[in-house]
């Protein structure tokens, strides 16, 4: 009963530090792309050609077609405004997957764009990234 009890103990402290390592991850991704870093924005995501993007114009594979994607939709610091998420849920759903529902805004000078995100991501090599992004 014991070793059941502790094994509880440590898996639910073991999540708690996941969903802060996973919201640490999206502040740095938050603050990257405030300071117009798409660069830097793009380190939380998964650096593979099997990294998955769906947005308004249908799923995009690959980590370097996400980037120029970014850039080509966000060409300067304007039309990047400032980024703010809303996070509604993170669900850690065992040791290598996690879930994030979220809202994202924009606050630009001309408009405040703003939507939803779901986000798959993956412990890979000790590290949480985003294997798969949809955002509207």
């Amino acid at each position: 009963m014991i070793f059941i009890s502790l094994m509880l103990f440590l898996s639910a402290f073991s999540f708690a530090q996941d969903k802060r390592a996973i919201t640490n991850l999206l502040e740095k991704q938050r603050l990257a792309w405030n300071r117009g870093d798409l660069d830097g924005y793009m380190q939380g995501y998964w650096k593979s050609d099997s990294l998955l993007f769906v947005g308004k114009s249908g799923p995009k594979y690959g980590w370097k077609t996400t980037l120029e994607n970014y850039k080509k939709s966000y060409p300067d610091d304007s039309a990047m405004g400032i980024l703010t998420f809303n996070i509604l849920q993170i669900d850690v759903i065992d040791l290598k997957n996690a879930f994030v529902l979220g809202g994202w805004k924009l606050k630009r000078d001309a408009d405040e764009p703003q939507g939803f995100f779901t986000l798959w991501l993956r412990r890979i090599k000790g590290e949480w990234k985003i294997v798969s992004d949809h955002s509207s």
